[in-house]
């Protein structure tokens, strides 16, 4: 039994009665709240910092603190870069430089249709946001293309003829890839592109706290 109560009657007839301290309650959790919104005490909670992470790419450095719509972003660059050897290190002994040629190109064309699904209003009110954008086209752009420019349509022509022949028919890909007349060039620029990806894919990992 309650020490206290506040009885309302309803049009109907029906008597309602309250204890003290639940309308009490109520009253102050509908204070709070009308107070807290109006002193922005907890900002937008759409845009909640949940994570943050520091990418290194290029010349400088941005630490980015990321919402929830900023990390599912990011999660998926992350998934796109990780499920393909894009995101990985390179490893020379044993992978194909054709199929890698095949993942970076496949990673330029959906990261591209990624960025360009994303609402242009949604770059121009997050921070971050606009941010994994500028560092993913630096990645596409700065350090993809050129490689995939200068190398790969003459390494694949090369290649088509050397797989293609007949006398290297029991030679392992692996070791006839050496033969091409450039390969030491190709794979050491190659191989410096592949580290920046993966230090993209780590960053992208950090920020998502996966």
């Amino acid at each position: 039994m309650t020490l206290f109560s506040i009885a309302l009657t309803t049009v109907s007839g029906l008597q309602i009665e309250i204890a003290w301290w639940v309308l009490a309650g109520f009253i102050l959790l509908v204070v709070g709240i009308v107070y807290a919104r109006r002193h922005q005490l907890f900002g937008n909670i759409s845009s909640l910092e949940v994570d943050k992470a520091e990418f290194g790419i290029g010349s400088g450095k941005v630490t980015l603190k990321a919402n929830l719509e900023d990390l599912q972003i990011g999660f998926q660059f992350w998934t796109e870069l990780t499920t393909r050897k894009i995101g990985l290190p390179l490893d020379e002994e044993n992978d194909v430089i054709v199929e890698v040629y095949n993942s970076w190109y496949e990673f330029f064309r959906i990261a591209r249709e990624m960025i360009k699904g994303i609402p242009v209003t949604k770059v121009r009110s997050s921070e971050t946001t606009k941010e994994l954008v500028l560092i993913t086209v630096h990645i596409l752009n700065k350090e993809l293309r050129p490689h995939l420019t200068r190398w790969q349509a003459r390494y694949r022509r090369w290649w088509d003829g050397a797989v293609n022949d007949p006398t290297h028919k029991d030679v392992p890909p692996q070791q006839l890839q050496r033969s091409y007349p450039q390969y030491e060039e190709l794979m050491a620029e190659m191989k410096a592109v592949n580290a920046k990806l993966v230090i993209y894919a780590n960053h992208l990992k950090k920020m998502v706290g996966i």
